[in-house]
């Protein structure tokens, strides 16, 4: 049984892969910040974790990992000169550091597999300018950089790779997608006229993680209907 430790477990993307990996022969180790999922699926157990905190305990996890998907995030969309410098560091602190952190423990128990896959996730905003997206694009862009360079110190016992999501329907993005209109909007521009789905993201994470995609790393996986290449 292959063991995969999911931050940010507890809704959207993360809630949807832990579901999608326990219906196969998957144990998943998932985390919460403030509310645990009511879930009675035996496969996931979820514990409280603050990826901000100076000190916090992993000793819930098993020996070996066969995966790892890091997926805290935020979404503050602001003109340039709104945004204080701490605001940067909070966004820095949570998206990148956060991921180092947690990665930097876990490092053994991942080599221990000898066959693991670390997930990441990106924006469609690093690689494709928007307007207001400077505080987000700037800790994501860190998180690709971190892929890259990782993927190629751990090759080849673990694979690292990272998806660049466009605008998704979870919990993050409620804001943005308050109103048909609203979601009407922005499905409009992209050319495959939706936004994502968390199964958009949580099917490419867990193909990741799989051995179906074994000569995959160092990757960005666009899943963005379009909008970072295709223009119409």
């Amino acid at each position: 049984m292959k063991n995969i430790f999911i931050v940010g477990a507890s809704s959207g993307i993360g809630l949807r892969l832990a579901e999608q990996l326990s219906a196969d022969d998957t144990r998943v180790f998932g985390t919460y910040y403030k509310n645990k999922p009511d879930s009675q699926n035996q496969k996931i157990v979820y514990h409280p974790l603050d990826v901000q905190e100076e000190n916090y305990a992993l000793d819930f996890l098993p020996e070996q990992l066969q995966g790892f998907v890091y997926c805290p995030g935020s979404i503050n969309l602001r003109p340039f000169n709104r945004i204080k410098p701490a605001d940067f560091i909070n966004d820095f602190n949570l998206q990148a550091m956060g991921a180092v952190k947690i990665l930097q423990a876990i490092l053994p128990k991942l080599k221990k597999s000898g066959n693991a896959s670390i997930v990441l996730f990106s924006t469609v905003a690093v690689q494709t300018g928007f307007p207001f997206h400077s505080q987000v694009a700037m800790s994501k862009g860190a998180i690709e950089g971190l892929t890259r360079s990782l993927a190629a110190e751990f090759a080849p016992t673990i694979r690292v790779n990272c998806i660049a999501p466009s605008l998704t329907d979870t919990p993050l993005a409620a804001s943005l997608l308050s109103t048909e209109q609203k979601r009407d909007t922005h499905s409009q521009t992209h050319p495959l006229k939706r936004i994502g789905l968390v199964d958009d993201m949580a099917s490419m994470a867990a193909f990741l993680l799989s051995q179906q995609s074994g000569w995959i790393t160092g990757q960005i996986m666009h899943v963005d209907g379009g909008i970072s290449v295709v223009r119409k």
